[in-house]
């Protein structure tokens, strides 16, 4: 990406504007984000075909008819997330921020650099933005299907729970737009909000990742590892660096591994209506994963034992292998996607060459690493 130099500039403006009123400080107005982007118009426009446009707030209000209850279709940190259709007939997804709300002014700028310059099938499209007086919001493509979590957890009398092929195929998907952060974008971008939440399906179930107010740069030249504030969600955020702060692209691996566990469990990462020991799903998982013999129990009951055993078993000691405590010890996303690609390959095989796929003998199971 030879234009992704451009962020560090524009990264350096988001640690100056806070919304706060000290002295040497920037307020958001100082910087909106028109300018930021326009300041470096030839650059974006040579990194994408379409920048994101600015939208008024009248037309975002007319598109989800005045925000609507009947129109919202998620809340989060930022704020509510709406279902609109613009005057082109095109249907998005607005997401308006609470002023009140635990993330502000930085977390959206960051949201609309790092969208307006990253662009993968797997990262969800960044349409608009609308910074009209105090108003802040953004304008994404509309995933039809919403969020893993909600296909994943808490199911509806009327939904299908996800079948083992297509918890792979989010798997992969997943992973390979973590890939592309890592590994495409120069510098590196630490996603540091992997969570089922944030992974959005169309409605064919091809993942997308978003919301990226918490990205941050990853490394480069000698360095290791960026050193911040904590942040992220509780249940996801590896050790390391929720004890040091020190952030690095094996924190990302960290979460993925908790949304594997959470894809192969069906059990969320933090449940509080289950009882002591059985809240937290990593504390809870370990024991099983330490022992390959246990793998199969790992199994979500709503899959009924309609998967391949052999496959169960490779996707629980790749979880495993994410979840290490030691940063060092956890795999890299390239070599991820690889292994779940396989067992997404061997998975639709199975399907199609056998109807009971869970029947395949355990017997010659290699054991995890």
């Amino acid at each position: 990406m030879t234009c992704f130099s451009c962020l560090k500039y524009h990264s350096e403006d988001v640690n100056n504007c806070d919304g706060g009123h000290g002295k040497g400080r920037r307020t958001y107005k100082d910087v909106t984000v028109t300018d930021s982007m326009r300041g470096k118009g030839a650059a974006l426009s040579n990194q994408r075909a379409n920048v994101a446009r600015s939208f008024t707030f009248r037309e975002l209000a007319a598109s989800t008819q005045n925000f609507r209850a009947a129109n919202l279709i998620g809340e989060g940190g930022f704020g509510s997330v709406y279902k609109g259709r613009l005057e082109s007939g095109k249907l998005v997804a607005v997401k308006k921020l609470n002023l009140n709300g635990s993330q502000g002014n930085q977390e959206f700028i960051v949201e609309v650099l790092m969208l307006s310059l990253l662009r993968h099938s797997n990262l969800v499209t960044l349409i608009g933005y609308c910074t009209d007086g105090d108003q802040r919001l953004l304008v994404y493509e509309y995933m039809p299907l919403g969020s893993l979590e909600s296909h994943l957890f808490d199911l509806e009398p009327y939904q299908e729970p996800l079948d083992w092929q297509t918890r792979l195929k989010i798997a992969v998907g997943a992973a390979r737009g973590l890939e592309y952060l890592h590994c495409k974008a120069n510098p590196p971008v630490i996603y540091r909000d992997l969570k089922s939440s944030n992974i959005l399906l169309d409605r064919d179930f091809n993942p997308k990742l978003s919301d990226f107010g918490l990205a941050k740069l990853g490394p480069v030249g000698d360095h290791t590892h960026v050193s911040t504030r904590v942040m992220g969600t509780y249940g996801y955020c590896a050790p390391d660096y929720a004890m040091s702060g020190k952030l690095t692209i094996k924190s990302d691996i960290y979460s993925f591994g908790v949304v594997l566990l959470e894809l192969i469990t069906g059990r969320k990462a933090i449940d509080m209506s289950k009882k002591a020991g059985e809240q937290n799903l990593v504390s809870w998982a370990r024991p099983f994963l330490k022992d390959r013999k246990k793998f199969v129990q790992l199994a979500d009951p709503l899959l009924q034992d309609r998967f391949p055993a052999r496959c169960m078993h490779h996707a629980v000691a790749i979880t495993a292998m994410c979840l290490q405590e030691q940063a060092n010890f956890r795999p890299l996303i390239g070599d991820i996607v690889v292994a779940l690609e396989y067992l997404a390959s061997q998975a639709e095989f199975s399907e199609n060459s056998h109807p009971s796929p869970s029947k395949i003998d355990n017997d010659h199971i290699a054991p995890a690493r």
